[in-house]
């Protein structure tokens, strides 16, 4: 790489909301001219984008700088970025670890990336505040699919779960203005965008500092009728705040599809309420027959925390119980661990880790299970895929999605990116389906906008919706 190059090579991790801000920070990068680097060996600018939500986050990150610090040894001009969450939390110990990082910038200041860029040519530029100057819809954006755009409602948290770091490092919940979500929407319809996903650390309550009460449900029915678009997603509800009315606008919306993700994090009415959840167990199951009532066929999924601290044999049985009955989809578990800055990390009786993996083990293994048993059940339907690409393993086969989130693998029969297909479910696995394609495929994304889209953008490694946020 020669030094004068300007380019660009982003490395994320985290959530959703992470990767969204990649996009942005990407897109400022590129608005400064620019261009995406295949490898941080070929990049001028090489920016990670933290999450402080899971463990060995620090860890994670401290080895990806080392490696890049051995690059930049032999190429001097390379800048070294951190951004995100582990920014925001760390402030200042980064630079003293990593004295070689050029930039660090947290949650709420990404609109200073370029400014803090071009001030490191006289030094390491280090920038945190502590609430957001720029809301990140005001900032251009790259993104990273042709026919997918993640779209963020809200930002920031006013909850105050004990084992959750994200109010402390992304702030109190500020919504958009539902106006200018729709006009996004429209806009990126015209890009070729089929399908959006909105964001936000908790969906339901959007809107309450704009209106005094949760305008979720009115939002759903504004997307509802834009021409054009064919699906909706969203990321994450909290139990707590999922109401009637977001349930009817579910069932009512035809652009939303049949898929919740609902949190329930443990079935023990005792842990819940050392974690400041809100709802009990039975409260949470009430939500449960709420949403099936009006959704038969939706697919539901979960997180789940195994390990928190105080938690006994009868409270993990009460978890396992509540998975055996509501028998979901698929759920993400994970091994509590202490995060500082949350109140979960002070309290007493933190459990070994041999019982931890013992009991995660149990838990896996009976989600698997019923998955099995839920995936069963589209064994010869015929169900409708928005095809994502190439599949990972097997570069003969095509992947694509269900409405109801199902990832299901069919022989490459030529569709492309952003294509729908009918496709007929012929075996089952507990994370995947696989099918035959029955019709051909129906174009749906522009031509101009596929070619300039599919450019190697960002590298991502992801835990599904910043999962202990909600």
């Amino acid at each position: 790489m020669k030094t004068e190059e300007r380019t660009y090579f982003i490395r994320t991790f985290g959530c959703q909301m992470n990767e969204h801000d990649s996009e942005r920070l990407a897109g400022m990068l590129e608005a400064e001219g620019y261009t995406p680097a295949s490898s941080t060996e070929d990049a001028s600018v090489v920016l990670f984008n933290t999450c402080c939500i899971r463990e060995n986050a620090d860890t994670r990150l401290y080895g990806n700088l080392g490696h890049v610090k051995s690059i930049k040894d032999r190429q001097p001009g390379k800048k070294i970025v951190v951004a995100g969450c582990l920014a925001q939390k760390d402030r200042s110990l980064i630079q003293r670890k990593a004295p070689y990082v050029d930039v660090v910038l947290g949650t709420h200041n990404l609109s200073s990336l370029p400014r803090l860029l071009r001030d490191s040519e006289a030094g390491p530029s280090f920038e945190i505040l502590e609430q957001t100057e720029t809301f990140p819809s005001a900032l251009p954006t790259r993104r990273n699919s042709p026919w997918h755009a993640w779209v963020s409602i809200s930002i920031g948290c006013n909850n105050s779960c004990t084992f959750c770091i994200v109010p402390a490092v992304r702030g109190r919940e500020e919504s958009r203005r539902m106006g200018d979500i729709v006009s996004e929407v429209e806009r990126l319809l015209d890009d070729g965008v089929v399908e959006v996903t909105l964001l936000g650390q908790n969906v339901n309550s959007y809107g309450r500092d704009l209106d005094g009460t949760p305008m979720f449900a009115r939002l759903l029915y504004a997307l509802d009728d834009v021409e054009g678009l064919m699906r909706v997603r969203f990321t994450s509800p909290h139990p707590k705040d999922f109401r009637a009315d977001s349930v009817r606008a579910m069932a009512e919306c035809g652009v939303v599809c049949e898929h919740i993700h609902l949190p329930v994090q443990s079935g023990s009415d005792r842990l819940l309420k050392r974690m400041k959840r809100s709802y009990t167990q039975g409260r949470y199951l009430d939500k449960v027959r709420m949403v099936r009532d009006a959704i038969p066929d939706v697919a539901i999924t979960t997180d789940i925390i195994v390990g928190f601290p105080g938690e006994t044999e009868a409270d993990f049985a009460q978890t396992m119980a509540l998975v055996s009955e509501v028998r979901y989809d698929g759920a993400y578990t994970f091994q509590y661990s202490p995060r500082p800055m949350t109140a979960a990390a002070d309290m007493p009786d933190h459990l070994p880790k041999e019982v931890v993996q013992e009991r995660y083990e149990r838990l896996a293994a009976l989600q698997d299970e019923i998955a099995i048993e839920r995936n069963a059940r589209h064994l010869g339907e015929t169900e409708e895929l928005l095809v994502e690409g190439i599949s990972k393993k097997d570069p003969g086969r095509l992947t694509g999605r269900t409405r109801t989130n199902k990832l299901v693998h069919f022989p490459d029969d030529g569709a492309t990116e952003g294509t729908f297909r009918n496709v007929l479910i012929t075996a089952t696995h507990p994370h995947h389906l696989e099918g035959e394609s029955v019709d051909a495929p129906v174009e749906t994304v522009p031509a101009a906008s596929t070619s300039r889209m599919s450019l190697p953008l960002v590298a991502t490694t992801a835990t599904s919706g910043c999962s202990s946020c909600s």
